[in-house]
């Protein structure tokens, strides 16, 4: 068993690479092999949102605060909130990331085949972030 104390990893900035706006990760954790569960706690300010990618095995991400948005590509701009629970398929090009006006925080899950876990691609365009949101 393994216990990591709340605070006792310090918070990163999001790198500007894989995220637009003001970007915190925190409690990041990863197993070790066998298993391959990844994950961490990311707080978006107003605005803020990761680069389209993919995850070769998936990924779940649990809304925790907030209000936040999500699309994978070919779908509408999607509201999500504390509880909701989103999964994207593996392969799936999506991103995700707080409202223009409310930060949000979700925790983010995700394994790693062949020691990869996420493919980052480009910036989510202003336009495609700003697009009508659907129910």
């Amino acid at each position: 068993m393994n216990i990591t104390r709340a605070g006792s990893v310090p918070s990163t900035p999001g790198s500007p690479d894989y995220f637009t706006g003001t970007v915190r990760l925190d409690a990041a954790f990863k197993t070790t092999l066998p298993a391959r569960l990844t994950g961490v706690t990311v707080t978006f300010e107003p605005g803020a949102r990761t680069a389209w990618h993919t995850h070769p095995l998936g990924q779940t991400i649990i809304v925790t605060a907030g209000c936040g948005r999500a699309q994978r590509e070919g779908g509408p701009v999607v509201e999500i909130r504390p509880g909701d629970i989103v999964w994207f398929w593996p392969g799936e090009k999506h991103w995700h990331g707080a409202s223009p006006t409310t930060a949000m925080t979700h925790i983010a899950i995700a394994e790693a085949l062949d020691g990869k876990v996420v493919d980052w691609l480009e910036q989510v365009s202003d336009t495609d972030y700003s697009a009508r949101v659907s129910d």
